[in-house]
């Protein structure tokens, strides 16, 4: 049965978040969280899937991007504020824990979840993130990881990077979407999509402030240990910006997890792999609890 896109907006943790809703009502509650420099859109491939399948998906764009409310100050990027607004979110579904799946910053909110919000979370599934503990380690130990992520420390100047996304119609947007995924994984149709989002007023601004505060509590991201929910880790070996060993790393925090590689995917696994990464989620939510940790390669 095909479901319609709904479009909804959504109190939560004293903000107001715009979310596309979709499969049957009373189906289990999944939550898909984007990352940068995506919104909603980036689950277009995994929401009529998951909710054919019977699930009541919810993507929200998460705070600052495209439709939903963009708080001003950098503070307001916590990780613990991320975290809150989805655990508000599964409040707001009626329910008392959701399915969980993340990429990029999405899979880091969905990692601090599972670690300080198990109660809340089923089941978790991280798309090319490692491991909020992983991730500190390897960037203050592997100069690669360190010359990767340099966009981090870029993004940590006033007003520069908004101007410098902007410039020229969006094309570093549009530039670090096409030049970082395999060709033809983002279409001219999708990149419209995108700079729609991005041209939202205050989105710029709010978008990067995710990574002003992941910088200004470094110390505390860190200091995080086991997930003890079961855990699929997905991972594109191809990505341009995190080191694919991590996902390996990541693995040895789970007390119940999986990993499978995409030997030939980027860090856009869930365009690029759709109908794999559909079949893997949907593998986890239906097994059973006891999960072994499995190495795959595919």
């Amino acid at each position: 049965m095909a479901y319609e896109l709904e479009h909804h907006y959504v109190r939560t943790n004293g903000i107001q978040l715009h979310v596309v809703q979709c499969g049957p009502a009373e189906g289990p509650l999944v939550i898909l969280l984007h990352g940068f420099p995506e919104f909603w859109y980036g689950w277009k491939k995994q929401i009529p899937a998951l909710a054919e399948a019977g699930y009541r998906v919810w993507a929200p764009d998460q705070r600052g991007y495209n439709l939903s409310d963009k708080p001003t100050r950098v503070a307001h990027y916590a990780i613990d504020k991320l975290a809150a607004d989805v655990v508000g979110l599964i409040d707001a579904a009626g329910r008392e824990k959701a399915f969980m799946v993340g990429h990029d910053w999405g899979a880091a909110v969905a990692w601090w979840l599972a670690l300080h919000h198990a109660d809340r979370v089923a089941k978790l599934a991280v798309l090319n993130v490692p491991h909020p503990a992983v991730l500190g380690r390897k960037v203050r130990r592997s100069p690669r990881q360190l010359r990767k992520s340099w966009y981090i420390f870029f993004f940590q100047l006033p007003w520069l990077p908004e101007r410098l996304i902007r410039f020229g119609n969006w094309r570093v947007g549009r530039k670090t979407l096409v030049g970082s995924s395999r060709r033809g994984t983002f279409s001219d149709a999708d990149l419209q999509q995108y700079q729609a989002a991005w041209a939202q007023p205050g989105a710029v601004r709010s978008m990067i402030n995710w990574y002003r505060a992941a910088v200004r509590s470094v110390s505390r991201l860190g200091k995080t240990g086991r997930v003890t929910v079961p855990v699929h880790i997905i991972w594109g070996r191809r990505d341009a910006f995190l080191e694919a060993d991590m996902a390996a790393e990541s693995l040895t925090y789970c007390d119940r997890g999986q990993l499978t590689y995409f030997d030939k995917a980027t860090h856009w696994v869930q365009h690029e792999e759709a109908a794999r990464v559909n079949e893997l989620l949907l593998a986890l939510f239906q097994q059973a609890n006891q999960v072994p940790i499995i190495y795959t390669t595919s």
